[in-house]
């Protein structure tokens, strides 16, 4: 959990008091970072509760009506966009009398009778930039960056096998129907790829090698108990192993295609507000937090991308 504090514009001091007819009040946010989200109502609301006291906060964007809206990146795999406060803009800071409030309090047409509002501070100046960054990984054991085979700083350049798939997005980078991650890129789980398994010593490591034990047939094509796109599972001497991994046995059955390749999407949906004035206090730039994940359809957070054989 991180606490979010008003900022003065001293920076000096991270709470705020104010004289109310001879009252102190003292008001410090202390929600959860993660927020969530309300579609269906003409706008999108962004909102944060928490009990005990019973707060929340909340931005009203007029102009956005789905969350697919924001979810949709540009080639660079990013949205941004800033969106003026206005009287149909708002953020607003409330406080109940509750000593609990529901789940679905933002999200009802109909506002709940049973909820009793004590303060409600508006701020209808200032703006809010919402930034979406989507990362898409192959889950293959080695990090994006380190799949820039051509060191030009440009990853979508690196297709070891030709299949159309970049290495970054390709779950076997050298199309020998054997998961990279299966091929022991990284045996010891340093980080260092540099003792990445090399079956036949030939400088190449397996996860980059189309023909891993050497034996002059492609690993792909060292299928013949079962032709499903897996050598793994075709094993002649049970001692030593599969036979894409002995150079003994070269049995060959020629691949026709690629396994399937799945990759995950993760949406990073971050919510900044800037120069706001409740009226009781104002700030210049508060990090309302991230969107909860489980508000994104699950639909969306895996693709299944389709290699092209040669």
């Amino acid at each position: 959990m991180r606490k979010i504090f008003f900022i003065l514009t001293t920076l000096s001091l991270l709470t705020y008091s104010a004289c109310d007819d001879g009252d102190v009040i003292t008001v410090e946010f202390d929600f959860d970072d993660e927020y969530a989200v309300c579609e269906g109502t003409g706008s999108l609301v962004f909102y944060k509760t928490k009990n005990d006291p019973s707060e929340s906060l909340s931005v009203r964007i007029s102009e956005l009506s789905s969350l697919s809206e924001i979810l949709a990146i540009g080639d660079d795999n990013v949205y941004e966009e800033t969106f003026s406060l206005s009287s149909t803009n708002a953020f607003n800071y409330r406080t109940y009398s509750n000593a609990s409030l529901p789940n679905d309090l933002f999200c009802n047409d109909i506002p709940n009778s049973e909820v009793k509002i004590t303060n409600d501070y508006e701020a209808t100046s200032g703006s809010v930039t919402i930034r979406t960054v989507l990362t898409e990984d192959d889950n293959d054991g080695i990090p994006a960056e380190l799949e820039d085979i051509n060191a030009n700083g440009d990853l979508t350049d690196d297709d070891t096998d030709g299949d159309g798939i970049p290495n970054y997005l390709d779950l076997d980078d050298d199309g020998d129907n054997i998961r990279t991650i299966d091929e022991n890129p990284d045996p010891n789980g340093d980080g260092n790829f540099d003792d990445a398994q090399d079956t036949d010593g030939d400088g190449i490591p397996d996860y980059l090698d189309a023909d891993d034990d050497g034996d002059g047939v492609n690993t792909r094509d060292e299928e013949n108990e079962s032709q499903d796109n897996n050598p793994a599972n075709d094993i002649t001497n049970p001692d030593v192993g599969a036979d894409y991994l002995n150079p003994e046995v070269s049995t060959t059955v020629a691949a026709t295609s690629y396994r399937a390749h799945n990759i995950t999407k993760t949406y990073t949906v971050t919510l900044t507000v800037f120069d706001i004035d409740l009226g009781v206090i104002s700030y210049d730039v508060l990090e309302f937090g991230t969107l909860d994940d489980s508000e994104i359809s699950s639909s969306l957070k895996t693709e299944t991308l389709s290699p092209v054989f040669n």
